[in-house]
């Protein structure tokens, strides 16, 4: 069987080091499909989808993990988002060419912001600048500022798949040196090809055979928008009457669409008074409380 659309982890049994492997294949389709750009803006935001998938992995939490990077160069923003129980989705803005090259080539002067929101905590959120050949080289960099734990990440994508692999120290077992020297310098000799093509068994075996390694069960991932009607009325709320009545005398309707899924969400004048007679029947109630 094909692995596709998988999160595997794995743990080198003997030594204090852990590890993850995904490959995106219908989900990463479903996800650049509603996305314009160009073909090097549009491989960056398959990187940056499966490196968030295996971020949000290596935490304990129930919500969501954000990975964003903006710049002033020719790609503006990417944005790849994956839950806790592997949902994802991911937009990019950019200009209409984007050249190859370094993250300082793609993005110029920016910023690589990590967040976690937690569904009934403050979101946390780490930031590393933009720097690097590549986004595994800037999420490196972010791990060891912010983790103090050696990390190493290689991420690759094509028109079909984006896949990555994942190695990291774990922080309560101090692997000797030695141990992870001689892990990163095997997976070092990984090809994008082989990541691409083989399945998670496969390559593992490939670069780590001499080493006892445990393979987790395969967790599937899949492209789902978490916009909806109620949470696109919020916004419209957080407007205010004034701005909302505006829009609806220039344009007769109000129209918002999702950058994520391209789902479009129209609300006519009776929807919006509708939509301001709740809020002011909640102010009420909570002012006679």
């Amino acid at each position: 069987m094909i692995e596709q659309d998988l999160l595997r982890r794995f743990l080198f049994e003997d030594l204090g080091v852990r590890g993850e492997w995904v490959k995106l294949t219908t989900s990463w389709q479903a996800a650049k499909q509603h996305q314009q750009g160009s073909q090097n803006a549009q491989l960056q935001l398959g990187q940056a989808l499966a490196a968030v998938v295996m971020l949000s992995a290596t935490v304990k939490f129930k919500g969501s993990m954000i990975l964003q990077a903006q710049g002033d160069g020719d790609l503006k923003t990417l944005v790849a988002q994956s839950t806790h129980d592997r949902k994802i989705r991911g937009l990019v803005r950019c200009n209409d060419h984007v050249p190859a090259g370094s993250l300082e080539t793609l993005f110029g002067q920016g910023q690589l912001v990590l967040t976690i929101e937690p569904d009934n905590a403050q979101p946390y959120q780490g930031v590393v600048p933009l720097k690097g050949k590549n986004l595994a080289a800037a999420l490196q960099t972010y791990f060891e500022q912010s983790e103090q734990l050696k990390t190493r990440l290689w991420l690759f994508a094509n028109e079909t798949h984006a896949v990555g692999l994942f190695l990291q120290e774990l922080p309560s077992q101090n692997s000797s040196k030695a141990d992870w020297e001689r892990i990163e310098i095997l997976a070092d000799t990984v090809t994008e090809q082989e990541l691409l093509e083989l399945d998670c068994e496969n390559l593992l075996y490939k670069l780590f055979n001499e080493e006892k390694v445990r393979l987790f069960d395969a967790e599937p991932v899949e492209f789902r928008c978490a916009c909806s009607r109620p949470r696109i009325q919020r916004t419209l709320r957080a407007m205010g009457k004034e701005e909302l009545e505006d829009i609806l005398r220039e344009h007769g309707t109000i129209q918002v669409g999702c950058e994520f899924c391209s789902e479009q969400y129209l609300f006519d004048r009776v929807d919006v008074d509708i939509l301001l007679s709740r809020e002011s029947v909640a102010n009420q109630s909570e002012t006679r409380h």
